[in-house]
């Protein structure tokens, strides 16, 4: 099961949906990066929708294995630890040289299949974080400090242990974004808080 979620997770959608659909290789443009939010930069927003698609459905699917294979009621067989497996391989894809994305949406999809309800919770911080402050590196690593705090309240050991890992794993792989905010060139989405639209000058 962790080979296979591990393959499911190395599947670098953002590369091939540029490469098939759009013949660009986004590992040469905007932030260099695969995952989702360089997709929406450069391909657009239908591509950008695709891959966040499919890289969420990567980690609900691997998460899903214990299910598919009778194994889900041993605690060692959790979708989260399963999961894991898919979250290294999005960011480490045996298909791109062991390179990848940033891990946000395929966790997403790993939390999906261990509880619905904690999957909800995490989208309503992660979406008001992106309006608030415009920023999706910044709405992915404070969301995840906030996600993890909240699974406290879950009682859930395990929920937390994954959350806290994946907190770490998480605003490692954003560093250099890091040095993009506080040199003040990190990229905004074109909606949000205090967002106004280009108004063009007539002739």
């Amino acid at each position: 099961m962790l080979i296979c979620a591990y393959l499911l997770g190395s599947i670098p959608s953002g590369l091939w949906i540029g490469k098939w659909l759009y013949h660009k290789d986004i590992r040469k443009l905007g932030s260099g990066n695969i995952g989702t939010t360089n997709t929406f930069r450069v391909l657009g927003k239908k591509a950008g929708l695709i891959v966040l698609f499919l890289d969420m459905f990567k980690g609900t699917l691997a998460g899903m294995l214990p299910y598919f294979f009778g194994s889900f009621s041993h605690p060692f067989y959790s979708p989260l630890l399963i999961g894991v497996a898919a979250v290294i391989g999005h960011s480490f894809s045996i298909f791109d040289h062991f390179h990848g994305g940033k891990a946000v949406a395929t966790s997403a999809g790993m939390v999906l299949a261990y509880s619905p309800l904690f999957f909800f919770i995490c989208w309503l911080v992660f979406g008001s974080l992106v309006y608030f402050t415009r920023m999706v590196s910044v709405a992915s690593m404070l969301g995840m400090v906030i996600i993890f705090g909240l699974t406290f309240f879950f009682h859930d050991g395990l929920l937390s242990l994954i959350a806290f890992i994946l907190t770490c794993f998480i605003i490692y792989m954003h560093r250099d974004n890091f040095k993009r905010i506080k040199a003040g060139t990190e990229s905004k989405v074109p909606f949000g808080f205090g967002y106004r639209k280009p108004t063009t000058k007539k002739k």
